[in-house]
This record gives C-alpha cells, sequence and structure tokens, in this order.
C-alpha cells in the first residue's frame, strides 16, 4: 500500500466518522445522560460492531452482497427497521425525574453489558459504516499485495479515527447534559433523537447500492 492510498482511506475515514450519524449521535445521547466514562462502553459497542462489518467485508462479505442483490436488501432492511426502531422509542420514552446527579440525568441505570450491546447494535446498523465497509473499503486493498497488512493497517487507522470523534462527540455532549435536568429539554432531546434515528433508517432504505 502506498502512501498516497492510506493517506486517501485517512481522509475518508476522518470525513466519516466526524459526520453526525447514528454512532456519534448514540455516544453522545449516552454521553449526557450516563457521563462520560460509562459512555466508553457504547463506544467500544459501536466500534466493535464497525469493526464487524469490516471484517465480513474482509472475508468476501461486500462482494457477496453485490453478487446477491436480494441478501444486501435484507441486510439493508433489517439495519433500517433497527434504527426506525431506536427512533420509535426514543420519540415515545417517557421522562423522568434525575436519578443521579453526577452522572445519569434520568432514567434506569444501564449495566455496562446493556451500554456495549446497544453499540454493538447501532454500529452493526450504521448505514454510513455498512455503506463504507461494502462499497469503498474494498477498493483501499491492492489485491496484488499481501492482504493481511493492509488490512490490519486500514482497519486500525479506521478504528483510531473513529475513537477520537467519538470522545468528540461524548465531550460535547456532556458539556450541554446539565440542560437535561429540565424535562422539556430531555423530552427535546428524545424527540430530535427519534427523528434523527428514523431518517438514518429512511435514507438507509432509500439508498441503492
Amino acid at each position: 500500500m502506498t502512501l498516497q492510498t492510506w493517506w486517501i482511506f485517512f481522509c475518508a475515514a476522518a470525513l466519516i466518522s466526524s459526520t453526525p450519524g447514528p454512532n456519534m449521535l448514540h455516544v453522545m445521547t449516552r454521553a449526557m445522560r450516563f457521563g462520560l466514562a460509562r459512555s466508553i462502553f457504547a463506544m467500544a459497542g459501536c466500534l466493535s460492531g464497525v469493526l464487524t462489518l469490516f471484517g465480513l467485508s474482509a472475508a468476501g462479505m461486500g462482494a457477496l452482497l453485490s453478487a446477491m442483490p436480494e441478501l444486501f436488501t435484507v441486510v439493508k432492511v433489517a439495519g433500517a427497521a433497527y434504527l426506525i426502531y431506536l427512533g420509535i422509542k426514543a420519540w415515545r420514552s417517557k421522562v423522568t425525574a434525575p436519578t443521579l446527579p453526577d452522572a445519569e440525568i434520568g432514567g434506569p441505570v444501564l449495566s455496562a453489558g446493556a451500554l456495549f450491546r446497544g453499540g454493538l447494535m447501532v454500529g452493526i446498523s450504521n448505514p454510513k459504516a455498512l455503506i463504507f465497509a461494502a462499497a469503498f473499503f474494498p477498493q483501499f486493498v491492492n489485491p496484488l499485495a499481501p492482504k493481511a497488512p493492509q488490512l490490519t493497517l486500514l482497519v486500525a487507522t479506521f478504528a483510531a479515527v473513529d475513537s477520537l470523534f467519538y470522545f468528540i462527540y461524548a465531550l460535547g455532549g456532556r458539556s450541554i447534559a446539565g440542560r437535561l435536568r429540565s424535562p422539556a429539554w430531555r423530552r427535546a432531546l428524545d424527540r430530535i433523537t427519534g427523528g434523527l434515528f428514523m431518517g438514518f433508517g429512511a435514507s438507509l432504505l432509500a439508498w441503492r447500492g
């Protein structure tokens, strides 16, 4: 792999990671509600989901999905349905009184496992990550050179860039978390979050790869 190819991939990874999407929105809202430290479990789940997609792409899943449009449609609809479900759930969530002033803004306490699993499901169903892994990631791998070193470098690069922006979004979420002690602000956040997740799901359904 040439330095130029790696640099193009790095810029693409930065662009994909920095723009708002399901993963960043999920991490930001987890940081708002549960604190920066506990949001790390959600970050780990989101990153694991994205890396799973890259692993499947490296194993030939991208080519398989391209060769079998019906299978790609099933995967796309399943991912979109989950995002829309998250959107409806957030939109209809009930506002409760704050219980943990320095950590959770309101609602039930989630375990580390629950935070990780939630992030994992969001990461796997992320339309940006799905499209990037299936359609663009394989193009950066030189078929004439050993694949393992290339894949290791590309995945490590994306993981580092993605993790950086997770922390940036989480810090941004915590900076405005105090406002969520107001029921009106929490209700507005739930509605905005729900609307965005439903929009992400609809965009995945509309995408024709």
